[in-house]
């Protein structure tokens, strides 16, 4: 299958439902985008709409989505966000990076993440930064993305009483 990307699509309802829909299903198959399993989709929409109010023609944020050929399902997205201070509007901040669960395995990953390089590049960002919640494995697959490891807090996040994950921080220079 083909995966085709769209930068910046209308966040119309629809496509914000399947968002929703897509980020329970990550986080629930242990994808570090935000939440711990289980989550509901009802407890993923407060922050879902607070990632959308950076959206749009006035809105400093970016969307990035691929779906299936021929407009199919959603497999996966990722936001630009842009950290709202003059002197960093060079670079900007990719979150909520995602695949469903259903596409992993297949490079999708790794496909998403060259196309974000891609449109950063055309955009004329200088890098990209992400951070990442250890444990996973996480940094290893953004390090065969391009991405250097440039930061870490140890157990700075707690996805429950006693498991304390570091905060990775990662940089991808496109100088």
């Amino acid at each position: 299958m083909t995966l085709v990307f769209t930068l910046d699509p209308k966040p119309d309802p629809d496509l914000r439902t399947e968002i929703v829909r897509l980020w329970t299903d990550v986080t629930n198959a242990g994808g570090a985008v935000g939440f711990v399993a289980p989550v509901t989709q009802d407890a993923v929409w407060d922050t879902a709409d607070e990632q959308f109010a950076g959206l749009g023609p006035d809105g400093p944020d970016r969307l990035l989505i691929a779906r299936e050929e021929d407009g199919g399902r959603l497999v996966g997205l990722l936001f630009f966000e842009s950290m709202r201070f003059g002197l960093m509007e060079h670079w900007r901040m990719l979150k909520r990076v995602m695949v469903h669960p259903d596409f992993q395995g297949r490079g999708y990953g790794a496909d998403l993440m060259a196309e974000a390089e891609r449109a950063a590049r055309a955009w004329g960002l200088a890098g990209l930064r992400l951070t990442a919640r250890g444990g996973l494995g996480l940094e290893a697959f953004y390090g065969r993305c391009g991405y250097a490891e440039v930061g870490r807090v140890p157990g700075a996040i707690r996805v429950a009483p006693g498991d304390d994950r570091d905060d990775i921080t990662m940089w991808l220079d496109l100088r």
